[in-house]
């Protein structure tokens, strides 16, 4: 029951910007940005997180608070916010559980995802058919699914079905009992997809792009494993792995729509109370090094248009830089047709549909890069390009125009993006966790109309390497002729 979710990078940033979304030219008939089409495919189908909401929310703030949420904690430690909105008779809850791809082992790759998958799979008192019934019968959603950092298990449901709801989600979070036939039904499954993502030249780009920047931190795997790692894993891991993170102290609910104060907190007494504090494992720590080199990695496939990545490690969501990076990747790159990367290498060059830069930002680093599809004789031509612009915004101010319209773009277009409960709940767990503060949205704005013309620049030097990169391109190697 995985939830459909967007994808990891910056999209908020204009990385593609659907709203723009002309008819293929000519140059681009073998198909709109593969990049982009791994990334949806990965997540949607396999690990969606809502990660990928908060990197899309967090650089669309409004102006003011579109709603109230109260913060409070448990004596079990669970940290509730509640946003409470009676327009509809509907209640949203999200859960982030702090555990995800960073706690696993590296020869067990795929645990975190496998114990999200696994979760409304079968319970003490349920099997996998009757959660799917119940929950259908009810017209409501229950889905988990595990991502970099964290792990997620969220509901919805009509305010009048709401304990049966509440019900089925303590249910699924503190009695999963991860049958043997269902773990061999889903790692076949996951198995699968990886074998069919084989043949996606995006989503080789992708993977040696991240092994060769994060090295051996988890960071560099897949959320989803590998065949090898996954035929590892057993259902003590599983079972162990949930009893050692999916604990109250580790996690944040949020709840948000048709549900007052007391009315949650008499819901969490009921259905919640048995959880109970415990003390967490010592995390395992692997140092991640930032090793930046110049490298190009060259895969050889019959390919009419290369796939392309050049890029190199980022910053992580903590940085303070972090929002006069985002309006400087939305002038470079992010900022959909607006962008220098769109204006030079579509608009001017013709060389692709779509071309975009995007920094995506973790709990502990992250990653910068541009990625590109275009023709394979036109590959060499596309990298000079990208040199070109990064060295550019490098080198001179922005003008007063780029700065003022992606202060305006990236304060202004939040607002529609926090319209309905479920993207406020799922909004506030992840601000909570990644301790941006109860005021973050009113001062967001502040922070990126703070940014100038100096600071664009100041990060550009900092942020950006034009000479030491991982490059990776996927292409018919003997017509994609290019420079080492």
């Amino acid at each position: 029951m995985s939830r459909n979710g967007l994808t990891v990078e910056n999209r908020a940033s204009g990385v593609i910007d659907k709203k723009l979304n002309p008819p293929l030219p000519p140059f681009a008939k073998g198909g709109r940005g593969g990049i982009t089409q791994y990334l949806v495919f990965e997540r949607c189908l396999l690990f969606p997180t809502i990660f990928l909401l908060f990197s899309f929310f967090c650089l669309h703030p409004p102006h003011v608070f579109a709603f109230d949420a109260k913060r409070t904690v448990l004596p079990n430690g669970l940290v509730v916010l509640h946003a409470e909105s009676h327009t509809l008779p509907i209640v949203m809850v999200t859960l982030i559980v702090k555990t995800g791809q960073l706690h696993e082992t590296e020869e067990k790759a795929g645990t975190a995802n496998l114990v999200a998958e696994l979760l409304t799979e079968g319970t003490k008192s349920r099997v996998s058919k009757d959660i799917s019934e119940q929950i259908d019968f009810i017209g409501a959603s229950l889905d988990a699914s595990a991502g970099a950092d964290f792990t997620t298990l969220s509901f919805s449901v009509l305010k009048k079905d709401l304990h049966k709801g509440f019900e089925l989600f303590a249910d699924v979070l503190l009695n999963p009992t991860f049958p043997e036939n269902e773990i061999g039904r889903v790692r076949e499954r996951i198995k699968g997809l990886l074998k069919q993502q084989e043949e996606d030249p995006s989503f080789l780009a992708e993977r040696a792009f991240k092994r060769e920047v994060f090295g051996n931190h988890p960071y560099g795997r897949l959320i989803a494993g590998s065949p090898t790692t996954l035929d590892l894993i057993k259902r003590e891991d599983l079972i162990r792995f949930h009893a050692d993170y999916f604990l109250p102290n580790n996690s944040i609910l949020s709840v948000s729509g048709d549900l007052t104060s007391d009315e949650l907190t008499a819901f969490l007494a009921e259905y919640l109370g048995t959880w109970k504090l415990r003390a967490l494992p010592a995390k395992s720590v692997v140092a991640l090094e930032d090793k930046r080199m110049k490298k190009v990695i060259k895969i050889d496939k019959d390919l009419t248009q290369a796939n392309i990545i050049l890029g190199h490690i980022g910053i992580n969501r903590e940085n303070p830089d972090y929002y006069a990076v985002s309006v400087m990747n939305y002038i470079l790159g992010g900022g959909g047709f607006s962008s220098r990367l769109m204006q030079s290498i579509r608009d001017t060059m013709g060389l692709a549909y779509d071309v975009h830069s995007f920094f995506a930002a973790y709990k502990e680093s992250g990653t910068f890069k541009v990625g590109v599809q275009t023709k394979n004789e036109s590959a060499q031509i596309a990298v000079d390009e990208i040199h070109k612009q990064l060295e550019r915004i490098r080198k001179e101010h922005v003008s007063d125009e780029e700065l003022s319209e992606a202060k305006a773009y990236l304060t202004g277009s939040f607002s529609r993006r926090l319209d309905t409960n479920r993207k406020i709940a799922d909004f506030l767990a992840s601000v909570e966790f990644y301790n941006l503060g109860d005021d973050y949205v009113k001062k967001y704005a502040d922070y990126i109309n703070a940014v100038t013309k100096e600071d664009v620049l100041r990060v550009a030097r900092k942020y950006l390497d034009p000479e030491k990169y991982i490059l990776v391109v996927v292409a018919n190697q003997k017509k994609a002729v290019l420079k080492e």
